[in-house]
């Protein structure tokens, strides 16, 4: 954990997902800064962080720019066919940050994959800001997983993508702050699996009824 308080800028933390990942990063050296489209679930999801870690620094925040050019790390906790406009409002402030992309790129009913196959949602971000580090993370875990994040003794894996190293390791700080396994991975290119591997659980757990609680492990010796 850093020494120094980093600040998170989360967008669309009033979503299932970014108000896990604020719940639960809320327990780390961490200042967070929420923002979401709509405003009105900010207030109750500040109080819930309030209430549970009352010595965090949780500010919610009414423009998508000042919460980014405040932060140090920037989560896009956003559907991916809205991370193109959000991009655009924070390019300027992003510059040299690290941005995860938690994203899983689905159509609307979760039947097909949006994105063509020499390609993924991170990678994506990275064009669309081309002077941030961009890194995959966040999206092979449901937002029930992170109440849960232990089944049967073992911690889900948590997988995190990403080109610059510096980045990867503040992303890594993250996942082992709300409680899951990080499991490194050296190249952005490499988001293009893991958008397809928890698109493959999004229909194994429709099958199975799994209740959204479910994730990946790697088991070894």
């Amino acid at each position: 954990m850093p020494i120094t308080k980093q600040t998170i800028a989360i967008i669309g933390a009033g979503g299932s997902m970014g108000s896990a990942i604020a719940k639960h990063v809320a327990g780390g050296n961490y200042r967070l800064l929420l923002f979401d489209q709509d405003y009105s679930k900010l207030p109750k999801l500040t109080e819930e962080i309030d209430q549970e870690y009352p010595n965090t620094d949780v500010k919610a925040m009414d423009c998508a720019h000042g919460c980014g050019w405040e932060a140090d790390i920037i989560i896009m906790a956003v559907p991916h066919d809205q991370e193109q406009e959000i991009a655009e409002k924070i390019k300027d402030v992003a510059t040299q940050k690290t941005v995860v992309s938690i994203a899983n790129p689905v159509d609307e009913n979760s039947d097909e994959l949006t994105t063509k196959p020499d390609t993924s949602a991170a990678e994506k971000l990275q064009q669309w800001l081309p002077h941030s580090n961009v890194v995959k993370a966040f999206n092979t875990t449901f937002a029930a997983d992170f109440d849960q994040p232990v089944i049967d003794g073992q911690k889900f894996d948590s997988f995190i993508a990403g080109n610059d190293e510096q980045a990867l390791e503040t992303v890594t700080e993250m996942v082992e702050t709300v409680g899951f396994n990080p499991i490194k991975i050296d190249n952005l290119v490499f988001s293009r699996t893991l958008e397809r591997m928890q698109f493959l659980l999004m229909k194994i757990i429709r099958r199975n009824d799994y209740q959204w609680l479910a994730g990946w492990k790697i088991l070894r010796s």
